[in-house]
């Protein structure tokens, strides 16, 4: 059940992390800030990182497909 949860809790900050990277575009004119490529840079790791937890969730068996075809 924690897994699920540290999951849906990555996703929101990805989230959280796409719509800031926006706001960074539209607010800063100049080039020479880097807010956005933190913004990037911090939804790229975020995005690893929920990718290895549902990797890890289907091979440890925690996580499973839920369609009715394939049982």
């Amino acid at each position: 059940m924690w897994l699920k949860i540290a999951i849906l809790v990555l996703l929101a900050a990805v989230v959280c992390s796409l719509f800031s990277g926006l706001f960074f575009l539209m607010k800063d004119s100049d080039n020479s800030s880097g807010r956005l490529v933190k913004a990037l840079t911090v939804r790229i790791s975020l995005t690893v990182l929920l990718l290895a937890l549902i990797a890890w969730g289907f091979w440890s068996g925690e996580l499973r497909w839920g369609t009715p075809w394939l049982h």
